[in-house]
């Protein structure tokens, strides 16, 4: 197997791990390899709940914060004003700051903006990425930081690195105007992202509670300074193995359906499964998707009645309704 950035780093003496104190790695994905670090002295930050989920499985102490490190890692994620506030984090926390990414998610602007900033610093190049070192102190990008979230120009909170970070979700919008006057009583927002969509489920006279599964914690932080109505409930939960205590009348999704740049349809049918295990049985499920994404099998096999409700030239809308007993319900 071939040697990671960060393990090429380590074993080439491009890079020590100090002797003592926090080594801390701010948002590795599932799988990133960090097989080259103490376990017992290596923090992970993360607000994701399936990569949060994995390296607690994995061993390691996980949490969203952290106040010190005498090593800081950040990996590098695709929102460049994510990746921007992640280093002016970890130049708070002290000692040495790597950063490791993929020239796919912008590693090699990030690095001519820091070495702008600070001067020559070292770094390799490997798997298509590249990986660097320096120390910085908070004075040094405190342009960059962003500690929470923040009104933006809708007047809805949102935070660098969510979904629909700029703004309202077009699929969303075109959701939230399809939706009937009357909904269910109990509602669930499967992938619930900053509460756009649940915050338009709330308008209907007839619901009762809206229930926000969101797997992102800083999108779900946002959801709570969205929706202060007393009807809504937040789940830092991954939608696919979600588990309420009765079932649904209705579920809402605009489901996402890639994890890297590739689109993913497993990922919007895993939650079609999913809304069909959690609704009753004379439930509906009404979803957004990019017209390119073959969500009808999907939709046919865990639903009896599908039909295309609306949409535009870009997305579609579903209404799936009557979920089938032998598909994707827990017993």
């Amino acid at each position: 197997m071939a040697r990671s950035r960060l393990s090429t780093a380590l074993s080439e003496g491009f890079l020590s791990l100090p002797e003592d104190g926090d080594i801390v790695v701010i948002r590795p994905p599932v799988g990133h390899d960090l097989s080259d670090l103490p376990r017992d002295r290596t923090r992970i930050i993360h607000g994701f709940r399936p990569d949060a989920d994995f390296w607690s499985e994995m061993g390691f102490e996980v949490a969203r914060s952290t106040e010190n490190a005498a090593l800081t890692i950040v990996v590098v994620p695709r929102s460049k004003r994510q990746a921007r506030a992640l280093v002016a984090k970890a130049a708070t926390l002290g000692g040495a700051i790597v950063v490791d990414g993929a020239k796919t998610d912008g590693v090699d602007g990030l690095f001519r903006e820091i070495r702008s900033r600070l001067g020559e610093m070292p770094s390799i190049t490997k798997a298509h990425g590249r990986l660097f070192a320096f120390t910085a102190t908070a004075a040094d990008f405190a342009d960059w930081a962003h500690e929470g979230p923040e009104k933006g120009p809708q007047g809805y909170y949102i935070q660098p690195g969510i979904f629909s970070e700029d703004g309202t979700d077009r699929g969303s919008v075109l959701l939230a105007e399809t939706l009937p006057a009357k909904l269910g009583a109990r509602v669930a927002d499967l992938g619930a992202g900053w509460g756009y969509l649940a915050a338009q489920v709330l308008t209907r006279d007839t619901v009762e509670q809206v229930h926000l599964v969101e797997a992102e914690a800083d999108a779900l932080d946002c959801a709570r300074l969205n929706i202060t109505d007393d009807r809504a409930a937040f789940h830092w939960a991954d939608a696919r193995d979600f588990t309420a205590d009765q079932p649904f009348d209705t579920v809402v999704c605009n489901p996402p359906f890639h994890t890297s740049r590739k689109a993913e349809p497993s990922l919007g049918e895993a939650f079609i499964a999913a809304a069909a295990r959690l609704l009753s049985p004379q439930g509906e499920l009404w979803l957004v998707a990019n017209r390119h994404l073959p969500y009808e099998a999907a939709l046919r096999e865990a639903f009896t009645t599908v039909e295309e409700a609306g949409g535009d030239s870009a997305f579609k809308i579903f209404r799936a309704a009557r979920p089938k007993r032998d598909r994707g319900r827990r017993r």
